[in-house]
């Protein structure tokens, strides 16, 4: 038979865990709550910028932009976005292991690539795989600043008109709704199918949808050198702001999960217990009659 005073701890071990996941799924819940609302309200700006500036380039004429220009691939830069903290279920296992799979492709492929990783879970996987990144980040939390993701653009920007890198991929958790969260693997640069990629599933492009003209004052060139790059670094920060939703969610369920696990099992320690006292309730009064009957 179980010890009661062992049982008794552990049931008290046990409730105070469930205390802690309790918590853990409240505050990712408020969390979850002001997240999805920054996510939601960029949504709809960054898909109609990304449509806009597709389908200014498409009716410009002779008139592009570097970095709607594609060639081929010598050198690409990964991105991975993580999270600072466990705790989130699948989250961070999910958005490595897509990231792995990018990593091993350009091994094949002999593409030479650096690899920046965003989360101090993604920093300490691929430490410990001894993949060399080339930049870390730990300062995206629940709310990434536009300053932050405008400077890191900016970078990206820089890298790829100058050619010293050719692509920029992203691996993240995209937000779809509540309920829905798809880990992602997706080009930033070039942004040549940007409008095709941020357009909502089921809906058509409006360069699809209806033949628009555009006269551009000053010029279509100085148009394009300012919207272009400010599509690619809203949907930069959309990603980011994917990432931190997505990680309250999972989290927020984690810990759901596991405080309902808590709760079951207080129930069947408190069984556990009940039946042993019972038990030891019996085995008492039968020796009380047993030795009653022997003094007999």
């Amino acid at each position: 038979m179980a010890n009661l005073r062992a049982l008794v701890k552990r049931r008290k071990a046990v409730r105070n865990i469930r205390k802690i996941t309790r918590t853990m799924e409240l505050i990712a819940t408020a969390r979850f709550k002001k997240a999805l609302d920054r996510a939601t309200e960029a949504d709809a700006y960054t898909r109609k910028i990304a449509e806009l500036a597709a389908d200014l380039s498409k009716n410009a004429g002779e008139v592009s932009h570097p970095l709607l220009v594609t060639r081929p691939v010598k050198k690409s830069l990964l991105l991975v976005i993580t999270a600072n903290r466990g705790l989130c279920g699948g989250y961070n296992g999910s958005i490595i292991r897509e990231a792995m799979v990018a990593v091993r492709s350009y091994k094949e492929r002999n593409i030479p690539f650096e690899l920046e990783v965003s989360g101090r879970r993604g920093i300490g996987f691929f430490r410990f795989q001894g993949i060399a990144r080339s930049k870390e980040y730990t300062q995206f939390e629940d709310k990434p600043a536009f300053s932050e993701v405008d400077t890191l653009a900016s970078r990206y920007i820089d890298l790829y008109i100058s050619g010293q890198i050719d692509e920029v991929k992203v691996a993240y958790m995209k937000f779809i709704n509540a309920a829905r969260q798809q880990v992602a693997l997706e080009t930033l640069l070039p942004l040549s199918s940007m409008a095709v990629e941020t357009r909502k599933p089921g809906t058509a492009s409006a360069a699809g949808s209806a033949k628009v003209d555009y006269e551009f004052q000053p010029d279509a060139g100085e148009i394009l050198a300012e919207l272009v790059p400010a599509a690619l670094k809203v949907r930069l920060f959309k990603c980011f702001l994917d990432a931190a939703v997505s990680e309250q969610i999972a989290r927020r369920v984690a810990m759901k999960s596991a405080t309902e696990n808590a709760g079951d099992l207080i129930k069947e320690i408190t069984r556990l217990y009940n039946r042993t006292r019972q038990a030891n309730i019996t085995k008492e009064i039968s020796e009380l009659i047993g030795g009653s009957e022997a003094l007999k």
